[in-house]
């Protein structure tokens, strides 16, 4: 009896000290502030499991991680921010979960998800907390300066600007599901995770054409789009059909072929239905609401690219969800007009479905959905980078002088000039992670435009021969270019490529193919040297020769350089 006990007593003390030891723990939180929000970025060592909720008088956000012990230094005063006042630790619903309180100076509609590891940090909660439109005034009013280029320096890379559309609002309430939740709310939920997703992403930011429950007319949705230039469009809606089985989430791009499904042609009727009562009927009927936008796209390649966009969507969202399409939706929805933008339409899956419905209002299922459609747009930026943004690797990066801009946070600055944080601050004499706007910041690995020239990238020029499969996407991801400098080069007009066209392509030395020989009769390394421009001991170096001996048949790597 003893003996079992004594057992048993062991058993409990390993699985006690096994789940200390799996345990997460939350190593340190990183507050930033920009003129648009503050963020609290909390470093885990696992993905968090957690919850929050928000509590009034005095405002706060209540945020619970669960299976997790806390190793940062709180409670943590923040001085800089008009929003938050003080991050500290309550007393938790168990002992394995940790409460952390956000203080609050007003109230606000915070954002909360997850990052993964990756530019160098590990596991990541971001309390993310906008402004919602409140005028408060920052320590720096300052207006944005333009950036300051020098001769160590290239000119600005802009970010990556992309407008989400949550669709409907206000009066116009979207469909209406079964237990008669609203289209509008849901599609303003998962845009603001978006919309906080994207923000995290190094060269991205982002603008909601509605960050609350009220109306704006189609066109003023484009207006937006357009007016700030917009890179990409995306729309969110929940769908809707006369029957309550029809379920999964679908992406729509437009097509000016024939409507070819029954949903296609309600969802095109409705539409017109739609701009005719401009939003303002009474529903009656929300089995058989189904309004979507959609860019018109008139010119053949923002098609090819919504295109491009919504299969990399869709790619990402069936990890997560249940498709009604696994390929893009083609719909003539002549409802915007801004040709030059690529856009798509995400149906995030059926309001009309129960089950489905149930699962749109689920804020967890809210953060997949959102964090599926950020991993494709990522995706798609870098293999079709829009030109001169931070994501065209086509022009060498250099570094030197940085002008803070609204948006920016010390962690996007380095990542963006590939630098380490903690660099940045030591070039800077910075104490904390705080920036302002307009606040010039040197990037440390350059000397002075007046102790040495601007470096260049050495380049060539080689000829690629389109095969069978190919397309300039998928060229320029090859050697490392933007699309738009390949059209550029051949003075294309479009992306349209055909099997055998020739294409010249300026490329860094570094990325241009590897090239190989194969040894023949009478060769010598000093002669195959001279025939491919390059120096003996490169050739030796490539192929780790000891000796300058060669046998017949033997291959050779040939350097670029």
């Amino acid at each position: 009896m003893i003996k079992n006990s004594v057992w048993a007593f062991t058993l409990l003390f390993i699985s006690s000290l096994f789940a200390t030891v799996q345990a997460n723990e939350i190593k340190d939180i990183r507050i930033s502030t920009t003129s648009k929000e503050t963020k609290a970025v909390i470093d885990l060592t696992k993905a968090a499991d957690y919850s929050f909720f928000t509590l009034g008088s005095p405002e706060r956000i209540v945020v619970d991680i669960k299976n997790a012990t806390n190793s940062a230094k709180l409670p943590k005063s923040v001085t800089k921010s008009p929003l938050l006042s003080k991050v500290r630790v309550s007393s938790p619903p168990n002992k394995k979960t940790v409460r952390l309180v956000f203080e609050l100076k007003g109230k606000v509609s915070p954002n909360v998800f997850k990052l993964k590891p990756g530019s160098g940090f590990g596991h990541r909660l971001v309390v993310d907390i906008p402004l919602n439109g409140q005028q408060i005034a920052l320590q720096s009013t300052a207006k944005p300066k333009p950036v300051v280029v020098t001769k160590a320096s290239i000119p600005y890379r802009k970010e990556v600007l992309i407008v989400i559309d949550p669709g409907h609002g206000g009066k116009d309430p979207g469909s209406i599901g079964p237990s008669k939740k609203y289209e509008k709310l849901v599609t303003l939920s998962i845009a603001k995770k978006l919309a906080a997703q994207l923000n995290a992403e190094p060269g991205i930011r982002t603008k909601l054409t509605r960050t609350g429950n009220y109306y704006v007319p189609l066109d003023q949705r484009v207006a937006i789009a357009d007016k700030y230039k917009a890179h990409l469009f995306i729309s969110i809606h929940a769908d809707a059909f006369t029957s309550p089985r029809p379920r999964g989430a679908s992406v729509f791009f437009l097509n000016d072929r024939r409507r070819n499904t029954e949903i296609s042609r309600w969802v095109e009727n409705q539409e017109r239905q739609s701009r005719k009562l401009g939003g303002t009927s009474t529903v009656t009927n929300p089995d058989r609401i189904v309004n979507h936008t959609l860019l018109d796209l008139q010119f053949t390649i923002s098609k090819r690219e919504g295109e491009k966009l919504a299969t990399e969507i869709l790619g990402e969202l069936k990890k997560v969800a249940r498709l009604h399409k696994d390929k893009p939706s083609e719909a003539s929805l002549a409802v915007l007009r801004s040709p030059q933008i690529p856009s798509v339409l995400v149906e995030t899956g059926f309001i009309s479905n129960p089950t489905e419905e149930k699962l749109l209002f689920q804020r967890s299922y809210q953060d997949k959905l959102a964090s599926s459609i950020t991993r494709a747009v990522v995706t798609y930026l870098k293999e079709n980078p829009p030109e001169g943004t931070g994501f065209d690797k086509s022009v060498p990066h250099h570094h030197g002088v940085y002008v803070v801009q609204r948006g920016d946070f010390l962690s996007k600055i380095a990542k963006n000039h590939k630098v380490s944080v903690s660099a940045l601050k030591a070039a800077n004499n910075l104490k904390s992670d705080t920036v302002k706007v307009g606040q010039k910041l040197t990037i440390p690995g350059v000397k002075t435009a007046s102790t040495t020239h601007l470096n260049t990238v050495e380049t060539k020029s080689i000829t690629h021969v389109v095969k069978s499969g190919e397309y300039l996407g998928k060229i320029a991801k090859q050697y490392k270019v933007s699309v738009a400098a390949i059209q550029r080069e051949n003075k294309l007009k479009s992306s349209k490529v055909h099997v055998g066209q020739k294409l010249k392509i300026t490329v860094a030395v570094k990325d241009a193919p590897i090239r190989k020989h194969k040894v023949q009769r009478g060769e010598f390394l000093g002669k195959i040297a001279s025939k491919y421009g390059v120096s003996v001991s490169s050739i030796r170096s490539a192929n780790k020769l000891r000796s300058d001996e060669l046998a017949i048949g033997q291959v050779l790597i040939i350097p670029n350089r």
